[in-house]
């Protein structure tokens, strides 16, 4: 499993099977507490611990088998809508969830299920919110671009591009009127990075020295166009210059170069230095949306990023190379995984719809 071939595109049986339904009734199906989330280290700029690394392996390993079990669920017709997966992101998340405590914030994204789970989800509730089940994290009313838990620092995902950038800058605004340390981190994308919305909330975090980090997630596509084609500079974190924010520009496959470039944007936060604002160079193995062939790129770039550039297979040989794990060690973490997931698409299917009259609450006017 944790060879690069096997791992590249993490092929398990999560696709091919039919999981048998568990006789469960309803009404008392409960979701599993969900691990806890390694915090941060204690000083936030030193390499990840033995227990962090583990941590990386198993949650990234997590995003990838539960993304593979949505696109299951999406053409098995157990969900509405569609869903865009995160398979072949999975360290930028994970790299920067890793370097925040619980009660830091983060903004989300469409492409958000990778960066809930790297913030402490918990399985079932999140594949319950995704079939759109009463369990989920919004009730069933969010489905899979909305998914938000305010107990573990998640603000929530949306599906308005660009649309976190107020919302995760007026969390730091917060911290810093609140007089607490709590940094709060935006995910968007490379088409998001054009939106105006930016330059307004980076300079108000530039001016006010606001604790935010804006991390663009640069996959090279805006859903269908090659980000070059759409973008006057050459590297998104160019941008950051024009509102007097520090820039960095990181390896978005690497989920040590992620928690190092990370750890130091929070580190900095926290101490009343400002905002930073980082592009992670990464790419989506799947297309925009699990109804998308992704015809608009070669075989031959897709599979040089499967081949080279996997974020689990990287890790998995720093692990074995560090004599850290093992071959088997994590070929049962695969395994554990698996299942964890097979039983949370289970419960989603097990638990009941949200009534009808549940359309007019939770409802602003």
């Amino acid at each position: 499993m944790a060879t690069k071939k096997k791992t590249s595109t993490q092929k398990s049986t999560a696709v091919e099977r039919k999981p048998a339904a568990k006789k469960v009734t309803p009404k008392k199906v409960t979701p599993k507490k969900a691990a806890p989330r390694k915090q941060a280290a204690a000083r936030s700029n030193s390499a990840p611990d033995a227990e962090t690394l583990q941590w990386m392996y198993r949650k990234m390993t997590e995003i990838r088998q539960f993304e593979e079990h949505v696109w299951d669920v999406y053409t098995r017709g157990l969900m509405p809508g569609l869903a865009h997966l995160y398979i072949g992101e999975e360290a930028v998340a994970v790299g920067a969830c890793a370097a925040l405590r619980n009660d830091d914030y983060i903004t989300s994204t469409h492409r958000g299920h990778g960066h809930c789970l790297a913030k402490g989800a918990n399985l079932d509730r999140m594949m319950a919110e995704i079939m759109g089940k009463e369990a989920g994290y919004c009730r069933g009313k969010g489905g899979s671009m909305h998914i938000a838990d305010m107990s573990g620092g998640n603000l929530g995902a949306n599906a308005i591009v660009g649309g976190s950038f107020g919302i995760a800058t007026g969390a730091a605004w917060s911290a810093t009127m609140r007089g607490t340390d709590q940094v709060a981190v935006c995910f968007f994308g490379d088409g998001a990075a054009n939106q105006g919305l930016f330059l307004e909330t980076g300079n108000m975090a530039s001016v006010w020295n606001l604790p935010v980090i804006y991390l663009c997630e640069n996959n090279h596509y805006g859903e269908h166009t090659p980000m070059s084609a759409v973008t006057g500079v050459e590297h998104i974190v160019e941008r950051a210059a024009g509102v007097g924010i520090e820039g960095v520009r990181a390896d978005g496959s690497d989920v040590l170069e992620m928690y190092e470039v990370i750890s130091k944007a929070v580190d900095k936060a926290r101490k009343g230095g400002g905002p930073t604002f980082v592009e992670a160079d990464t790419y989506r193995f799947r297309g925009h949306h699990v109804g998308d062939g992704a015809g608009y790129r070669t075989k031959e770039e897709l599979n040089w990023w499967m081949e080279n550039k996997d974020p689990i297979a990287r890790l998995g040989e720093h692990l074995i190379a560090k004599k850290q794990s093992t071959q088997a060690q994590l070929g049962q973490v695969l395994e554990d995984v698996e299942q964890q997931v097979i039983d949370a698409v289970e419960f989603g299917r097990n638990s009941p719809l949200p009534p009808p009259e549940q359309a007019f609450e939770d409802v602003y006017a």
